[in-house]
């Protein structure tokens, strides 16, 4: 038990540059007293004592101003930075090393009791703040869903989930950050930069191919040049110009989402 504090601790310290000692912590930090307390209330509603779990789970909410479901699973490691107006409901499970910041709801479309209605996040998923994650799916390991984004379907391992709703941008490899690299990544603050933004992605590819182009159409004025240089002079000299298409359009529309 110590141990699982100890580690709770620890990873408030190395995501957040304004922790300045355990002390601070351990008494200012309620996204981590709502994790400990939240272990009771969990345990209570697993061995069937249903209303000492949601009173406990009560009393959270109004200390902290995090709501999580006693029935909600969650990991360790797990950070609520900030995290007033997080709701985690019922079903929910939160995977090891998750950080969730404030606003976020992982929550439920189904009004049938007994089924799977709210999200599964896997290993190391960054929420930011205000996302809604709505639906009974897997979010994979090392996934990330930026500020605002309304997701309403699976999310792959090591994407990006940005928008409303929500596109997905896969990884560079496909997979999962901490599959795809020996070296864990570094932890990104609320989940998202800006080559996680399709739409800055597609205006820096438009601005690159525009610059090909140009370069390509100096190239031709400078072929025109030689090539009516060599007539006069009876000669023949190469003509470096592009052969073929490379504006990767098809490309650029799967990243604005079309």
């Amino acid at each position: 038990m110590f141990e699982r504090i100890r580690s709770d601790i620890q990873c408030v310290l190395e995501r957040d540059p304004a922790a300045r000692s355990i002390w601070e912590v351990v008494t200012c930090y309620p996204g981590l007293h709502a994790v400990w307390l939240h272990r009771p209330a969990h345990w209570c509603w697993a061995h069937g004592f249903k209303w000492l779990g949601r009173f406990i789970s009560h009393v959270a909410r109004w200390l902290t101003g995090i709501e999580i479901h006693p029935g909600a699973k969650v990991g360790n490691r797990v950070f609520f930075d900030h995290a007033m107006g997080v709701v985690v409901g019922e079903t929910a499970e939160i995977g090891d090393g998750c950080t969730i910041y404030q606003g976020v709801t992982l929550g439920g479309t189904s009004l049938y009791k007994g089924t799977k209605r709210h999200p599964t996040l896997g290993k190391d998923v960054v929420v930011s703040a205000g996302a809604k994650v709505l639906g009974g799916f897997e979010v994979g390991d090392g996934a990330k869903i930026g500020s605002n984004a309304v997701v309403i379907k699976p999310v792959p391992a090591g994407a990006t989930a940005v928008g409303i709703p929500a596109r997905i941008i896969q990884s560079k490899k496909d997979e999962s950050p901490d599959v795809a690299e020996e070296i864990k990544p570094k932890f990104e603050a609320y989940g998202i930069t800006q080559d996680d933004d399709p739409l800055s992605q597609a205006m820096r590819g438009l601005i690159d191919s525009a610059s090909g182009q140009d370069h390509q159409i100096a190239l031709l004025w400078q072929a025109i040049e030689k090539l009516s240089n060599c007539v006069k002079d009876g000669d023949c000299l190469p003509i470096d110009a592009a052969l073929k298409e490379c504006f990767e359009a098809e490309k650029l529309n799967q990243l604005v989402g079309k």
